[in-house]
């Protein structure tokens, strides 16, 4: 689903205002308690958590197929160093820290993330679709 901040930049762009930049990088977060259009949520802190990093292009994100965009790559957190908790959403970001959320999506299989755990999202498992 799409932030708030990412729909209005859409609207923009097709409707009268012909500016639009990519980030080069998107940060892929995890959370605890699901944001919404508006943000919010609980990002996941401490124990060694850090948003992934991922290169904004085709060989990172394959061409749309059938209105759904997806990773042509995994995409792996820091091994959690502390009890993370229970990870129910991600989210795309255009910075580290802070930053704008752009896209976010409740977990199909929400899952607690231990000390030691390793947290990633095999190719083709992060989803980003229109609404």
């Amino acid at each position: 689903m799409k932030s708030n901040y990412e729909r209005n930049r859409m609207i923009d762009l097709r409707y009268g205002d012909g500016t639009y930049s990519k980030p080069a990088t998107v940060y892929i977060a995890l959370f605890t308690a699901a944001p919404t259009v508006s943000g919010g949520g609980t990002e996941v802190s401490g124990g060694s958590y850090a948003r992934v990093a991922v290169t904004n292009d085709l060989a990172h994100f394959a061409d749309a197929v059938a209105g759904v965009k997806s990773n042509a790559v995994a995409v792996t957190f820091p091994q959690a160093t502390a009890l993370w908790g229970a990870v129910v959403a991600m989210a795309s970001f255009d910075a580290l820290s802070g930053g704008n959320m752009l896209d976010f999506a409740p977990l199909t299989s929400p899952r607690t993330i231990n000390n030691g755990d390793t947290f990633s999202f095999a190719i083709g498992q992060l989803q980003f679709t229109e609404t």
